[in-house]
């Protein structure tokens, strides 16, 4: 059975059960500054699993693009992706255990036609924040599955939570077997052995957990489940490796015809890299040394070194993007709109990176061969950061290379001469910029002015709870992220708006003064994002109103901002709601 056949199986399966379909979203995500990248199908309905009321209802299901940074060093493995497609059902305080694990199982076994046989599943075994699900358990006896392949793990294996802190709960999970012999008497799904292969995980999401790690109980019980395409796809083949599947094979084919050093690695590699690369390009991602940008960078770079190792022909880039959007066209339209820009990104980036790979590379070659003439095994740190900031020499890359030789590398050193660079590198930033603002006109200075506003308004409507999450500004617009833990209403936003145009209308005189931060604490300055100041801080008063730390510049009179509108007022992430304002 193809992806795309299980996709589309998948989907019918659930709107036939009363789910609307939904389109997936955007890589990059839009409302959540907390990550680089949608890393999950729950991620974008953050705020309907906390009790918002998600326009289409409570039953939802779609697929959704993903891609996951932590495993980019394992990609090349025969199990490792970056990019990837989750399947997802949700149910948002509708139904719960029972039925979503009846759900699963007529999916699995009647339209996947997988034998109960090889469907083994977990479950939560209970401990001081939440009792042992017993209710799954029998959920799963009565739907099919024996007591004997049904298990119970703790917190480790059978909750799930993204990030530390949101909306959580103890999850089932389900398992195909491979076949493959059992590692021992006591192999069971927790084995990392490969004879079980978790194929689908359903959360049952009626926790929130805290930043202080206590739990309370959400307003509604929700279903958040995940099921990997990729790997589903690859079991019902009865292959190996999802690099079989068609949705790679074509690419890793080519890769094999053109290779005159053939690596089933760095052929994996390429593929990975290159089908993630065009992902993140199409919905909007470019490289760059920061954040999501660097990620992309680093992705591109990486593949690109591999071409090079099997002796590829770098030109072929474009020829490979277009098998892939032949091959993944009807999953993906978007590839085939937004071919020419993926390929002028690909090639831009991977020009910029020739000349540092070959300068690099020389450079690194000589300082193993001087290691070894010491009768050293390990590349010394202040080795590899010369690399990075003479040659633009990536930290990762001259590990993957000592690596390659047998050798180690002398990180502690390195990440210590790094911190000293990014320190120096700030402070330049702050002298040129005059407070890091790098598009600096009477613009961004006024909105970067009226965030001051902003956040004591804030506070004064909402309550001292309040605290700066996170800020954007543009010459069109500003960004406000903030603490609270609900949405804020019509009628304070409108006291809000209210409360910053008073203050223009004032004419209040902004004052900047020097001072150590212990004097800026007394002063009632409030302070944000401290770690990144001195001894010595900035604090700007702006009338009676406001007095914070910051690094500026801002207006010398508030009545230069004019009037204050704020157009929307959304959820950012869990616990944070995002104002996005403009003057006029």
């Amino acid at each position: 059975m193809k992806a795309i056949e299980i996709r589309n199986k998948y989907l019918s399966f659930f709107e036939r059960h009363g789910h609307k379909i939904i389109p997936s979203s955007s890589l990059i995500p839009e409302n959540d500054p907390s990550v680089l990248f949608t890393t999950a199908g729950m991620q974008p309905l953050i705020p309907y699993l906390l009790g918002g009321k998600h326009p289409e209802g409570k039953r939802l299901t779609d697929y959704q693009k993903c891609v996951r940074t932590v495993d980019i060093e394992d990609v090349g493995d025969n199990r490792h992706l970056t990019f990837f497609e989750m399947l997802g059902n949700w149910s948002l305080g509708d139904y719960f255990k029972e039925e979503s694990i009846q759900m699963s199982y007529d999916f699995l076994t009647k339209e996947l036609n997988i034998p109960v046989e090889k469907i083994s599943v977990t479950c939560f075994a209970g401990d001081e924040d939440a009792p042992r699900d017993e209710v799954s358990a029998k959920c799963w006896e009565k739907a099919g599955i024996p007591k004997e392949r049904i298990y119970f793990f703790g917190k480790e294996n059978n909750w799930w939570i993204a990030g530390n802190e949101g909306p959580c709960g103890p999850d089932t999970e389900m398992f195909y077997d491979t076949g493959k012999p059992a590692c021992g008497p006591n192999c069971d799904p927790s084995c990392d052995c490969g004879k079980y292969v978790e194929i689908w995980n359903n959360v049952f999401m009626e926790f929130f957990k805290h930043p202080d790690g206590t739990y309370t109980k959400l307003e509604q019980k929700n279903v958040d489940t995940g099921l990997g395409l990729e790997r589903m796809t690859m079991l019902l083949q009865g292959k190996e490796t999802p690099y079989e599947i068609e949705l790679f094979s074509p690419v890793m084919d080519r890769l094999k015809e053109l290779t005159r050093v053939d690596n089933i690695n760095s052929r994996r590699i390429v593929a990975e890299h290159l089908r993630s690369s065009m992902m993140i390009i199409c919905d909007g991602g470019r490289p760059s040394n920061i954040e999501r940008g660097y990620i992309l960078r680093r992705l591109i770079r990486r593949m690109t070194r591999h071409l090079r190792k099997l002796e590829i022909n770098l030109d072929e880039i474009g020829n490979l993007v277009d098998i892939y959007v032949e091959t993944l066209k009807d999953m993906y339209p978007e590839l085939l709109v937004n071919k020419n820009t993926i390929k002028d990104v690909l090639i831009e980036e991977k020009n910029k990176f020739v000349k540092t790979l070959e300068n690099g590379e020389r450079e690194f070659k000589k300082a193993v061969e001087k290691a070894k003439r010491e009768g050293k095994n390990k590349i010394d740190g202040q080795t590899v950061f010369n690399l990075y900031e003479t040659y633009g020499f990536p930290q990762e890359i001259t590990v993957e290379l000592a690596k390659e030789q047998g050798m180690e590398v002398e990180l502690e050193q390195f990440d210590k001469l790094f911190k000293e660079h990014q320190e120096k590198s700030r402070l330049g930033s702050e002298q040129k910029f005059k407070g890091g603002l790098a598009e600096q006109n009477e613009k961004t200075i006024a909105y970067h002015t009226a965030t001051h506003l902003l956040h004591k308004a804030l506070k004064l409507v909402l309550g001292d709870h309040v605290a700066q999450k996170g800020s954007n500004i543009t010459t069109e617009r500003l960004r406000f992220d903030f603490s609270h833990p609900q949405k804020v209403t019509p009628e304070e936003l409108k006291k809000v708006e209210d409360i910053v145009n008073e203050q223009i209308q004032r004419d209040l005189p902004v004052v900047c003064e020097e001072m150590s931060l212990e004097e800026a604490k007394k002063s009632g300055a409030i302070g944000l994002f401290e770690n990144k100041y001195g001894e010595k801080v900035k604090v700007y008063t702006i009338g009676d109103f406001s007095k914070e730390i910051c690094g500026g510049p801002h207006v010398e009179h508030t009545a230069q901002l004019g009037k204050f509108k704020i157009k929307k007022e959304e959820a950012s992430s869990s616990g944070v709601r995002r104002i996005k304002a403009v003057l006029e």
